[in-house]
């Protein structure tokens, strides 16, 4: 009988320790040592799989570049957030919460896609008459898409040299197993060694290949952190309110990470949303806009569009200020609170804040720095800002409104969804006028915006 050890793995790098440890030597992160039960080693050593991808030793100057090759997913949200397209070759790892529509998405693409390339569907997870019935619920083409119900690594290879497609998703990459690693389905050691394997072969047959994740409680993939690092492109698809899905690129080699996607669900799948506006912006008659309500736009990549955000100042409960904000982050808001606090003589230390995005979308941008300080006075004095103002500005300490990256283009995105009132960070050289207003304080801001008539 076999004897059965234990070991613990990193899941954050994949460090293992013979017992348990509370932080991980190697990256420093807390609790987040699993336990994992292996065999103990036999005589006969097992013979890992090549991860190379080329062994010859050449100038560089001499490598052939061949021009990119990038396909249409049909989904024009989809490539925004890829950088254009699907990469050849590439590998990609997509992650999100359970049921939020990774598989009809990656089902949805391949549909797509099939007409033109060769494709393959690995599923872990479903049976093949499951995903059948997916499909057609979705009322897709399935004529041209192969699927593949074999997780084991060994065999999944073959295939993949035998059919060498073009587009490969692989749903999910918890399911993959290797005997070449002593260790259970779905370890940090399992997801690492396969993922690289199977990325490496997609890089040399040539193709691209999804990898549909898991997410841990805390909004992560699950699994080692250094499988982020294997891959191409790193996408997190995240749900908001009114059932819009976001999909955001953490990581993109070929594109930007600052780009965003949208979608809706309805009973024939996921279909991308072409105007924003309509989620983030709340439907209300132009007079009836309630205190602690402003307006801003923000760039994604390359659209830019304009939200509302909400705020709601009012006395503590326990006499200590306490900030609730999962949209907006809780340091930027108790900074600005302080800047409001420091030079408008506006007492906050004893309110609770609640801050909130319309649309459910998370911003990060320096520029709601001003209009968020409009709110939180509009709320706090109980008086409604002009419903067709829009602003923008980053705050100092010192109280100064900054200026901030793409103005123009979101002075135009406002002007464009008609707010008439704009105020803005001075700029040199540039006077004020009736719609537009250059302030280079708070202070001058507050009065700007609540002296004007909506």
């Amino acid at each position: 009988m076999k004897e059965v050890q234990k070991r613990y793995v990193c899941s954050e790098c994949g460090h293992t320790e013979s017992k348990w440890m509370g932080r991980c030597p190697e990256c420093n992160s807390w609790n987040t040592f699993e336990e994992e039960i292996v065999s103990s080693p036999n005589k006969t050593k097992i013979a890992a799989p090549s991860t190379s991808l080329d062994n010859i030793v050449r100038k560089l100057s001499e490598i052939r570049s061949d021009e990119a090759i990038r396909l249409s997913t049909g989904f024009d949200e989809l490539d925004r957030v890829l950088g254009g397209g699907v990469m050849l070759p590439s590998s990609v790892l997509i992650g999100g919460e359970p049921g939020i529509g990774k598989s009809t998405l990656m089902l949805e693409m391949l549909s797509f896609l099939s007409t033109a390339n060769d494709v393959l569907y690995v599923s872990g997870e479903e049976s093949p008459s499951q995903v059948k019935l997916r499909g057609e619920r979705l009322g897709l083409n399935l004529s041209n898409i192969s699927i593949f119900c074999d997780t084991r690594l060994e065999v999944l290879e073959e295939t993949l040299e035998k059919l060498s497609p073009k587009i490969i998703i692989v749903d999910s990459l918890q399911t993959l197993y290797t005997s070449s690693v002593a260790s259970m389905q779905g370890s940090p050691n399992q997801i690492r060694t396969c993922c690289l394997i199977l990325s490496n072969i997609a890089k040399r047959l040539g193709c691209s290949i999804f990898f549909v994740g898991h997410v841990t409680k805390d909004g992560s993939i699950a699994g080692p952190k250094i499988v982020e690092h294997m891959v191409d492109t790193v996408l997190y698809f995240e749900s908001a309110e009114n059932g819009i899905r976001l999909l955001r690129a953490a990581k993109n080699r070929f594109g930007s990470v600052d780009e965003i996607g949208l979608f809706e669900m309805d009973e024939r799948g996921l279909h991308g949303l072409k105007d924003p506006t309509e989620v983030f912006l709340s439907s209300r008659d132009e007079d009836s806009l309630p205190p602690g309500i402003s307006f801003t736009a923000i760039v994604e990549g390359s659209r830019a569009f304009v939200v509302e955000l909400q705020a709601l100042v009012v006395p503590a409960k326990s006499g200590l200020q306490r900030i609730y904000s999962d949209k907006v982050d809780v340091a930027r808001v108790s900074r600005v609170a302080a800047i409001l606090e420091r030079h408008t003589d506006l007492k906050l230390t004893d309110q609770d804040i609640y801050i909130n995005v319309a649309g459910g979308v998370r911003l990060n941008d320096v520029s709601i720095e001003l209009p968020l300080a409009l709110a939180l006075y509009s709320s706090k004095i109980n008086r409604s800002l002009p419903s067709k103002l829009v602003s923008f500005g980053e705050l100092s300490l010192a109280g100064e409104v900054r200026n901030v990256p793409f103005l123009e283009r979101k002075q135009k995105a406002a002007s464009d969804l008609g707010f008439e009132l704009v105020i803005s960070p001075y700029i040199k050289n540039r006077k004020s006028s009736d719609t537009t207003i250059f302030v280079k304080s708070i202070k001058s801001a507050i009065i700007s915006a609540f002296g004007l008539k909506g």
